[in-house]
């Protein structure tokens, strides 16, 4: 069996930038894991109190069950506390100072005794749209923010002109080959684009002849978890896709009996795929191996853990996006499947 990793997720950007509004907005709308969110200031959060069910100089534990810790001295003690408690989490979020390099951070989680318990799922980035600084140098912290930001949230829209937004992303663009850039007000985003929610056991694929449901908390307004049905083999109407009339966001689908081809994957993924999809998850089985693969994908950043197959072999993707075209991404997956020639 594959070690269960905890999947973690950086949160990165400058001072005033909204990462604290990010977090609020992760603590109140996460809905059936249990996240832990590790602050450097408690303070700065203003955790809305009547979610707080106790809490403790270094933890507050909320009512959705998301817990909330200060990162004291040593950010690797920090989390190992967090791993060591009795009752289990799903979820690990990282803030860290709107001055630091995400980097060194991520780093911690890549080395050393974490490296066996945890994987990093991504670094969001959060970016300043009305005080965004043009004078940022590849020397600076700015500059490694949005280097190694898998997802760049570009915050405060509603406080400018689409000019000045366009603006900052041309100037992201020199900086960083396909950004993948979401646009936020109040740092609200459907958590489903930048958390690698939905982890297998829960998330579970319902699939008849006509018919593909994807279990979607994209609601999560209402939380609870919904079932978007699209009718994938009837390509003249796309507009069954019901999720596409929240703010452009898409869910795209696939599946097939036929084995993936290694290789042509592995070319959808550093080619073809589009900076549009921002997660990505699904259970491959590929020619090359006898294993099943876990994959997850988050901005660029992207996992494969293998385990035993337990049911029949299949492959099943789901790509969350914006504005995504739903029968190229098809067509794309389609040629990854494995032939003899």
């Amino acid at each position: 069996m594959s070690k269960k990793l905890l999947p973690v997720t950086i949160i990165s950007g400058f001072l005033g930038s909204g990462k604290t509004s990010l977090l609020n907005h992760i603590l109140k709308n996460q809905v059936g894991l249990k996240t832990a969110v590790l602050v450097n200031e408690f303070g700065e959060i203003g955790i809305d109190n009547e979610l707080i069910i106790e809490g403790s100089e270094d933890m507050i534990e909320l009512n959705n069950g998301c817990i909330c810790c200060s990162i004291n001295g040593e950010l690797l003690n920090t989390v190992s506390k967090v791993l060591e408690r009795s009752e289990k989490i799903d979820y690990l979020i990282v803030e860290t100072t709107g001055l630091a390099d995400p980097l060194p951070v991520a780093m911690t989680f890549a080395a050393g005794d974490l490296r066996e318990k945890v994987r990093l799922d991504s670094i969001i980035t959060v970016i300043d749209g009305e005080n965004f600084d043009f004078e940022i140098n590849n020397t600076s912290v700015a500059y490694s923010q949005i280097l190694y930001g898998d997802i760049l949230l570009l915050n405060k829209c509603d406080l400018v002109k689409e000019e000045q937004l366009k603006k900052v992303e041309k100037f992201i663009n020199k900086i960083k080959k396909e950004p993948r850039i979401l646009r936020s007000t109040n740092s609200k985003v459907e958590l489903q684009t930048i958390l690698s929610v939905g982890l297998f056991e829960t998330d579970t694929f319902k699939y008849d002849k006509d018919k593909e449901d994807v279990e979607d908390n994209m609601h999560n307004h209402s939380s609870h978890s919904h079932d978007h049905s699209s009718h994938s083999h009837d390509h003249s109407s796309h507009s069954h896709d019901l999720i596409n009339n929240i703010e452009g966001f898409t869910s795209v689908s696939y599946e097939t009996l036929e084995p993936f081809s290694l290789r042509k994957f592995q070319y959808f993924l550093d080619n073809q795929i589009s900076q549009n999809v921002f997660r990505a998850k699904g259970i491959l089985w590929f020619m090359e191996s006898e294993r099943k693969h876990i994959f997850h994908l988050s901005g660029k950043r992207f996992s494969l853990d293998d385990e035993e197959w337990t049911k029949e072999k299949s492959n099943k993707i789901v790509l969350i996006g914006k504005n995504l075209d739903h029968q190229t991404i098809k067509n794309q997956l389609s040629s990854c499947r494995f032939s003899k020639d």
